[in-house]
């Protein structure tokens, strides 16, 4: 019997959507070791965000919320974690893979005297108890099998590998708990968050990804792509060499070192496909690659190739489906 936490994200008093993924992968992994699984919210003013989590299915719903953690710091929320997930009993910790996760789980595995795992992309059980996992290496060229012989394990969960937790019917007891966070003893806080807002929809969430890469030769180059990105309702992506060029904000970048996405279509614009690259978006369903160099690797896992310079490949492109619409 193996008992399952996972961490639940929020933005604006709203689960996000990403999270749905470990959820999903946490309570399959109780329920085949006869185990339970909790859900953990941390923050404040998060009730609709509790409300929501109560439908997903687990066994029941942890809350903190507490002043200190109303901006995060890895600091506070590690300690609030930590006070929470310790009388659960626990022997899994999941959150989905995101920049939330990453800066977290690594401080929350040493309080909970853990081993961690990152990025897996299933949960093996044998016996009623976890039994080992798989996780993606060499940016998705080798896949490993991993055990750990820690009697605690943290670990984060590849959004794109997992289903999304659906909403039950029966809603699922909200258990409130107290920690205590010393303001004075933490050695940051968090003064001001700056959003980079956009009216398209969130990279990791949306159907469809329109991405910009070096070949598009400057922002300005994006503007163009953003034209073809607004005809289908798509985010707006980008390769690392365009963010560290300044092109594009860097939570736009697609990738090993960026978000790793599955759109239903994914239009790769002036991206060569370096490896790292092709780790985060090649589980896409359908991947359509426009670039003038016809021996650019991209265009070996496309199902559509047009070998063309995007300059004039994607205005006439955008002619014809304003055509069709």
């Amino acid at each position: 019997m193996s008992n399952v936490v996972i961490l639940c994200e929020h933005k604006n008093g709203e689960l996000v959507k990403q999270s749905l993924s470990a959820v999903k992968a946490g309570i399959d992994a109780a329920k085949a070791t006869s185990g339970k699984s909790f859900l953990l919210l941390m923050g404040s003013g998060i009730d609709k965000a509790k409300e929501a989590a109560s439908r997903l299915g687990a066994d029941g719903v942890i809350a903190v919320e507490d002043a200190a953690l109303a901006g995060y710091t890895a600091e506070a929320y590690a300690i609030a974690a930590f006070e929470a997930i310790k009388p659960q009993s626990a022997d899994l910790v999941l959150a989905t893979t995101s920049a939330f996760s990453k800066d977290l789980l690594p401080r929350l595995a040493v309080k909970l005297k853990a081993g961690m795992v990152s990025d897996i992309l299933s949960i093996k059980t044998d016996g009623g108890k976890i039994a080992g996992f798989t996780r993606a290496m060499w940016a998705g060229s080798m896949i490993a099998d991993v055990e750990v012989s820690a009697a605690v394990v943290v670990a984060t969960v590849r959004g794109t590998a997992f289903a999304h937790a659906e909403p039950v019917a029966a809603a699922s007891p909200v258990t409130p708990v107290s920690v205590k966070i010393d303001q004075g003893a933490l050695h940051a806080k968090s003064l001001e968050v700056i959003e980079h807002k956009s009216s398209r929809p969130q990279l990791a969430d949306a159907s469809v990804v329109v991405s910009g890469g070096r070949g598009l030769k400057g922002p300005e180059g994006f503007k163009t792509i953003e034209q073809l990105a607004d005809l289908f309702g798509a985010a707006i992506g980008a390769s690392r060499a365009a963010v560290d060029a300044g092109w594009v904000p860097n939570d736009l970048q697609v990738g090993q070192t960026g978000k790793i996405v599955a759109p239903n279509l994914y239009i790769a614009i002036g991206i060569s496909g370096a490896i790292q690259h092709l780790a985060g978006m090649k589980d896409s369903k359908t991947i359509v690659a426009i670039n003038k160099d016809p021996d650019a690797p991209i265009f070996q896992i496309a199902d559509y190739g047009l070998v063309a310079d995007f300059a004039k490949a994607v205005p006439e492109l955008v002619d014809e489906i304003k055509k069709v619409k």
